[in-house]
């Protein structure tokens, strides 16, 4: 009887102590990919990967393509499907969010919750277009699109983070 009680005993500390080393693993697993996050936008070279926009009016939309928003140095190449009214634009519609261009006033900063704000300005032929880009340390991101001829749109998506292996 007393070998069963200190068989049961030995199992439940086996128990408690493998719990309490995945959690310290998933919390090591939380820090590391929050300094990757943010050694990924330091570089500024990244890819943020959109899966949802929400414009002005209606309802969020969930996108099947791949749509992305890269920052490569002191360019910005957008692939962003646009949503909602344009005041003043091209005959044919125009290109919308999709293009290349060059970056300007581009700013990092960080909020008390350690998330990661980046803000730049382009401009293109047919617009001039704000951005403010939300990535949280999780690698989730959001999107926000000030536009001078067309309404705002948000987006939602995640940060490429490429594994090193």
């Amino acid at each position: 009887m007393k070998t069963k009680k200190q068989i049961f005993m030995l199992l439940l500390a086996l128990l408690l102590g493998a719990s309490t080393l995945s959690a310290q693993s998933k919390k090591e697993k939380k820090e590391q990919k929050k300094e990757a996050v943010k050694k990924l936008i330091e570089s500024e070279n990244y890819k943020i990967d959109v899966n949802t926009a929400m414009p002005m009016r209606g309802r969020s939309i969930p996108l099947m393509s791949s749509y992305s928003l890269e920052i490569r140095n002191d360019s910005v190449i957008s692939y962003l499907p646009y949503y909602g009214r344009a005041y003043s634009i091209p005959y044919g519609g125009g290109n919308g969010l999709d293009f290349k261009a060059i970056l300007k006033e581009y700013n990092v900063e960080t909020d008390k919750k350690g998330n990661i704000i980046v803000k730049f300005i382009v401009r293109n032929s047919e617009d001039r277009y704000e951005f403010r880009a939300k990535v949280f340390p999780n690698g989730s991101a959001s999107i926000d699109v000030n536009m001078q001829n067309r309404q705002s749109i948000s987006f939602l998506g995640e940060l490429d983070i490429k594994e090193e292996k």
